[in-house]
């Protein structure tokens, strides 16, 4: 959530940026700082009827310590009374339009970072062969069949479409995978959690889930819990309402769950064997930094991921999303995609974000600077890795006629070198 300070500072700012996101609601921005205003002179008002209150509860100690007539003391009371009930009707107002300022705050997504353009993507490097060797490859749909790997269909029986069931070599390859990535990470300093996979309502909004992806992610009315769509979620949880030294940042910790989402997908290709699931794998990674160095850790969670993707030998490029794409609390982000040979397209894998101090502010996520400031942290995030499009790629872009190839850093952990 943008602070209002800093809305007020930067109003022309914050509305070329979010023409950059091509959000049509930029009214609210004016609406937000009138509200601000009739807010600061509501307070106003609140805060002299209580210096009142405070002065009249003086006087009635003062007369009662020099034993003067009940006459005053009643009179005073009385005033006192008046000024409790005019308080109170303040108070409400008061807490009227903050509930309306704040719900007009919600709808106002993150401020996109100056590199961003509004309506193109940036490519800014391809990395890695594309096999054009593979003679007429078969999709990893067709590949799962003939091996054995895992079944939609068995999926759809169990709970519906959009679900799948890994089973054999395929079960134990994405075991693998998912061990491998968090080794990975643990080696480059985060530390591991293991999280629940549901949240209550105040995590969501925290981590800017809720309202605006209310309606992507799975409800259980009976207990008012939400299941994650990103292990993001609960890891930042873990740091809500704490406050940091500048000396305890970076934090940086990984994590491996289930991920959860409605998303109403479209049809044929997009939607075939592993390409969009309700119910998908992902390790994640985050950070929490200060503000003046979260573009370096940005950065160095690009390369970790890259060098992840390197040591499985897969084609791959980054691309910087354009505003219209970003996500409602990201500054700046930055997906890296996997090459399919047999669908001639690019999947992605991971999304990598700054989302500054958005987040940390429904978060109260905060440090001490070393003069004794407090200030909002930056936070980030980023798939490291979503498995299903890995697995997708793996399989698509390591087949023969016969067999399907396991890249060598996953050997130790399969136990197999080839599926067949």
């Amino acid at each position: 959530m943008l602070q209002i300070s800093f809305i007020r500072r930067n109003k022309e700012k914050i509305l070329l940026g979010l023409e950059k996101r091509n959000f049509h609601k930029l009214y609210l921005i004016n609406e937000i700082l009138i509200l601000d205003e009739k807010k600061k002179i509501i307070q106003n008002i609140l805060n002299k009827k209580l210096e009142k209150e405070n002065l009249i509860s003086k006087k009635i100690g003062k007369i009662l310590s020099l034993h003067n007539n009940d006459y005053q003391i009643q009179s005073l009371k009385e005033k006192s009374v008046f000024l409790k009930k005019e308080r109170k009707s303040v108070n409400i107002r008061l807490e009227k339009i903050s509930e309306i300022l704040k719900k007009k705050l919600n709808q106002i997504p993150n401020v996109p970072d100056e590199k961003v353009k509004k309506d193109s993507n940036d490519l800014l490097l391809q990395e890695g062969e594309i096999h054009s060797s593979i003679v007429d490859p078969l999709p990893h749909w067709e590949l799962s069949k003939k091996f054995c790997l895992f079944d939609s269909n068995l999926g759809t029986k169990i709970c519906g479409s959009g679900f799948s069931v890994y089973m054999g070599k395929g079960a134990k390859l994405q075991r693998s995978l998912i061990q491998y990535f968090l080794d990975q990470n643990i080696q480059a300093s985060y530390k591991e959690y293991n999280l629940p996979y549901l949240i209550n309502e105040k995590s969501g909004y925290a981590t800017g889930q809720i309202p605006d992806k209310e309606n992507q992610m799975y409800f259980i009315e009976k207990d008012n819990f939400y299941l994650i769509p990103t292990g993001e979620v609960p890891i930042m949880n873990c740091y809500r309402d704490k406050i940091f030294t500048d000396l305890d940042l970076p934090i940086k910790a990984t994590t491996y769950t289930s991920c959860f989402r409605r998303e109403a997908g479209s049809y044929g290709s997009k939607v075939r064997g592993l390409n969009r699931l309700h119910q998908f794998d992902k390790v994640e990674i985050i950070q929490i930094t200060t503000q003046n160095s979260s573009s370096f850790s940005l950065n160095e969670m690009i390369l970790h991921v890259k060098s992840i993707l390197k040591s499985l030998n897969l084609p791959f490029r980054l691309v910087r999303l354009s505003g219209s794409d970003l996500g409602f609390s990201s500054s700046i982000t930055y997906d890296f995609e996997v090459y399919s040979i047999a669908q001639k397209k690019w999947l992605e894998v991971s999304s990598i974000s700054n989302c500054t101090n958005f987040q940390s502010n429904r978060l109260h996520l905060r440090y001490k600077t070393i003069t004794g400031n407090i200030e909002l942290c930056h936070t980030l995030n980023g798939s490291a890795l979503a498995l299903p499009r890995i697995m997708a790629a793996l399989l698509e872009n390591n087949q023969t006629k016969n067999q399907i190839n396991i890249p060598k850093v996953l050997v130790p952990y399969t136990k197999f070198d080839h599926i067949k």
